[in-house]
């Protein structure tokens, strides 16, 4: 899928979480709820981060394009280490290491991880990144024909206002687990990747999602739905089904979660 669908999706999905939670007897505060949601849809963009042109690529300038190049040649040379026989050898780590659930739960542990040792501080640059993200796929015609400059500052802006609410009593900074202020962080970045790789699981390539569990005899098996029902990333399907269907199941989630926890 193209970046506004995973976006999308992404926030949906935490939309949908914030409504399970409070079915579950842990509501989100409104802050977990409004900063997940950010969090989640700029992390569903992240696995694309092996492709130069992705969206995620482009979003910080060159520091974004060189952590590009270097993730694709990582993911490169884990699959060519990692093939089974019958997998031939490639020259690109598109849809590979950074399309796995193993990617994705080491990227949300080590930013939980890194949240809970450094506090504030940490807290805001994982917030900057992610609304940076949200905003190149949830608005993305805007941040087209805006400035990065202007993207960053709305990202910059945003991040310290909800590093502040967070970090109020009762903000919800120790949501999820009393008394490890920012555990929960990582749960959105997890969620996101983990979404992505679904909605690529859609389209003709498969997504290779459980590696290294050997399937069909291979370890970068493309996971997906049976063929008659994938299509093309940017095909009508996800722009005119996709896409309504995530928005109004993000909002029900939104309205459950706030209806669910008063």
């Amino acid at each position: 899928m193209m970046g506004p669908a995973h976006s999308l999706s992404g926030a949906a999905a935490w939309l949908g979480l914030g409504a399970a939670a409070a079915a579950w007897d842990r509501p989100m505060p409104w802050t977990v709820l409004v900063a997940g949601t950010l969090i989640c849809a700029g992390a569903a963009l992240a696995p694309d981060l092996d492709q130069k042109s992705a969206t995620i690529s482009r979003a910080f300038g060159p520091l974004s394009k060189l952590l590009a190049a270097a993730i694709d040649k990582l993911s490169e040379a884990v699959y060519n280490a990692t093939r089974a026989k019958g997998e031939r050898r490639r020259t690109g780590g598109h849809r590979t290491l950074t399309h796995t659930w193993i990617w994705a739960v080491l990227v949300g542990a080590g930013f939980s991880a890194a949240a809970v040792a450094w506090g504030r501080w940490a807290v805001l640059v994982i917030l900057f990144v992610h609304v940076v993200l949200a905003v190149e796929g949830l608005l993305w015609r805007m941040a087209r024909v805006s400035s990065d400059v202007l993207v960053w500052l709305l990202g910059a802006t945003s991040a310290w206002l909800l590093a502040g609410a967070l970090n109020e009593p009762g903000g919800g900074a120790d949501w999820l687990a009393d008394g490890r202020p920012y555990l929960w962080l990582g749960v959105p970045i997890v969620l996101g990747s983990v979404v992505h790789t679904l909605g690529d699981a859609l389209t003709v390539s498969g997504c290779p999602m459980l590696w290294p569990l050997p399937i069909a005899g291979k370890r970068w098996y493309p996971l997906g739905t049976p063929r008659f029902m994938r299509f093309r990333a940017g095909a009508w399907v996800e722009n005119r089904v996709l896409m309504p269907a995530f928005m109004l199941l993000g909002a029900a989630g939104g309205v459950g979660a706030v209806v669910l926890a008063a």
